[in-house]
């Protein structure tokens, strides 16, 4: 029973590793696969605190245990990636070499975020700025956008240096902005309950279907705009 308790802990250790494994593929240019090992990094992200509740074996070690992976896999992966689109860009346009290393200001926020969670006592049921996974998945889905558009607007939006800064920019502070944003853990089997995580499902199904890699963006942007509306609604 001891050994199964750490169980959580051993499926935290496999996002760290999914997001080593993603960190090369980014190194290597091959991002269809760094994307690939991010979403696997999340997929265990989400689990190991399903797994920690049903063992009741929530600890104080596997919460700074799941932020150190985390940083890995939704900090350090998302900021690499965005290095290496930077660097495309300087190649191109005769920038100063060291512009494409502010694309780290993505790991830098990422950082900031996972620490201020882990004191945070606000976000037990709900998220306060982006989560870094929801980050890393909209940062590392970019080039696969870049590399399979038909449209000129959008290609032209991605190989453009100061475009790709004001991302960088954009991404730092939301995933430190107070924005109260909804969480996607339905702790209830009850569709009114849970009416808007399974209606931003059902989105999100539908953009993939549609817009394939462009569908990733565009359902985090859904996720932070369908929680600012759902926040004025509740106000009201």
């Amino acid at each position: 029973m001891r050994l199964l308790r750490q169980l959580p802990n051993f499926i935290t250790l496999l996002n760290l590793f999914s997001g080593c494994i993603a960190i090369v593929f980014a190194f290597n240019d091959n991002y269809v696969y760094a994307f690939g090992f991010v979403a696997l990094g999340i997929f265990f992200d989400f689990f190991d605190g399903f797994f920690a509740r049903i063992l009741n074996a929530s600890s104080p070690l596997g919460l700074q245990l799941d932020s150190l992976a985390d940083m890995v896999t939704s900090g350090v992966t998302p900021g690499l990636v965005m290095y290496k689109m930077l660097l495309d860009t300087v190649n191109n346009h005769d920038l100063p070499v060291w512009l494409p290393y502010l694309g780290f200001v993505i790991t830098l926020g990422s950082c900031y975020r996972l620490a201020n969670f882990n004191v945070d006592t606000r976000q037990t049921d709900s998220f306060i700025g982006l989560p870094t996974p929801a980050n890393a998945l909209f940062i590392t889905s970019l080039p696969l956008v870049l590399a399979n558009t038909d449209s000129l607007v959008l290609l032209e939006l991605l190989i453009n240096p100061w475009f790709l800064l004001s991302v960088s920019a954009l991404s730092a502070y939301i995933l430190n902005a107070e924005i109260p944003l909804f969480a996607l853990k339905m702790k209830q089997f009850s569709f009114q309950k849970n009416k808007l995580q399974i209606a931003f499902l059902a989105l999100s199904v539908v953009l993939l279907a549609v817009f394939r890699f462009a569908g990733v963006p565009l359902i985090i942007l859904g996720y932070v705009l369908i929680s600012v509306v759902n926040n004025r609604f509740h106000k009201k």
